[in-house]
């Protein structure tokens, strides 16, 4: 029994998420996050309209750094939340993917939060082109994107010898 605690499970590039199921979580991700800027926007807008401030909506659509910081926030909000508490987001329950650390466990909060932060890193979309398909976001927090299936499987199959 002790001998099986000293056994670590770690990831392998086989149970690794392909870049067809990357490119679908980015995409429906993106899909979750503009439903989350059209709520959040809409409550911004009412808000701002009640306490008089009727150029509210005029002004932010003229104000670059105004509509990178909101949407920055609705991404930062997003990842965090659904990664924190179910280390998959609307995308990755999708694709039947999850974030994992190298022992394939959840990671921890911090990694999540970095993970979410390496998100903002300009042109960090082209750091896809590789193989695997691991982006900054992963590599520089240390996490992976895998195939939960097949995950549960190596890890039983690993635990069971």
């Amino acid at each position: 029994m002790e001998e099986k605690n000293k056994k670590q499970f770690m990831v392998t590039e086989e149970i690794l998420a392909s870049h067809s199921q990357r490119f679908l979580n980015l995409l429906m991700d993106y899909i979750a996050q503009l439903f989350l800027f059209i709520i959040a926007f809409t409550i911004a807008v009412t808000i701002a309209e009640t306490n008089g401030n009727k150029e509210f909506a005029a002004n932010f659509v003229k104000n670059d750094i105004a509509q990178y910081t909101f949407v920055a926030c609705i991404s930062l909000v997003y990842y965090n939340v659904f990664e924190i508490f179910f280390a998959r987001t609307v995308g990755k329950f999708i694709t039947q993917t999850i974030v994992v650390d190298e022992n394939g466990e959840k990671p921890n909060n911090e990694r999540i939060l970095v993970r979410t932060l390496c998100r903002l890193i300009p042109f960090e979309i082209l750091s896809f082109l590789g193989m695997p398909a691991r982006g900054w976001h992963d590599s520089i927090s240390k996490t992976y994107v895998v195939n939960k299936n097949l995950l549960d499987e190596k890890k039983k199959q690993f635990y069971s010898l």
